[in-house]
């Protein structure tokens, strides 16, 4: 990010390189259309590039980035909720779940979770980011984050059952270099 605000032309396509799958695959937990969440991530790394000269260099670039991206799909549920909602009939056919069925259920069961605990979860099981890297994105202190995620975590415990949550792991999305 540094080597992006100093100029650097190739540097802001690296960072797009490494971060927008992850930042996609994190959005899709929480929207219905995977093309909203594509969108979300072309319109976080466009506020990356507006707001270069604000990034206080040296400072961890994910939580950052993930802010921006939290504060536009807040947005994106604002302005969606303003619209008249469509009968059941008009609704469209489901989608079909992954091919994984143990994560379609996790995926089903983070769904039952409060917002405040799913976003925490996902941040930190799915996305990697540490407890204070989450607690930077979300805007709460680290020990209320660590609250938020024991609860969730123990919320899908009771619905999955004891043995279905176990440890986070990390996503399947590698970050290059998280300190960017």
């Amino acid at each position: 990010m540094a080597a992006h605000v100093a100029g650097d032309a190739t540097a802001f396509r690296e960072l797009f390189d490494r971060y927008a799958g992850i930042l996609e695959a994190v959005l899709r937990r929480s929207l219905a259309e995977p093309d909203d969440a594509r969108d979300l991530v072309q319109l976080t790394f466009l506020h990356v590039h507006r707001a270069r000269r604000d990034y206080a260099t040296g400072a961890p670039f994910r939580p950052w980035l993930f802010t921006i991206a939290f504060n536009l799909k807040r947005e994106h549920f604002r302005r969606h909720a303003r619209r008249r909602e469509e009968p059941l009939e008009a609704a469209p056919e489901p989608r079909a779940p992954e091919a994984d069925p143990d994560a379609a259920r996790v995926q089903a069961a983070l769904v039952l979770l409060p917002e405040t605990q799913r976003e925490v979860i996902v941040l930190h099981w799915f996305a990697g980011l540490s407890f204070p890297e989450v607690a930077a994105v979300v805007a709460a202190s680290t020990s209320a984050v660590k609250v938020r995620a024991h609860r969730g975590y123990e919320r899908l415990r009771a619905i999955l059952g004891p043995t279905a949550v176990t440890a986070p792991r990390v996503a399947p999305y590698a970050v290059k270099d998280p300190e960017t």
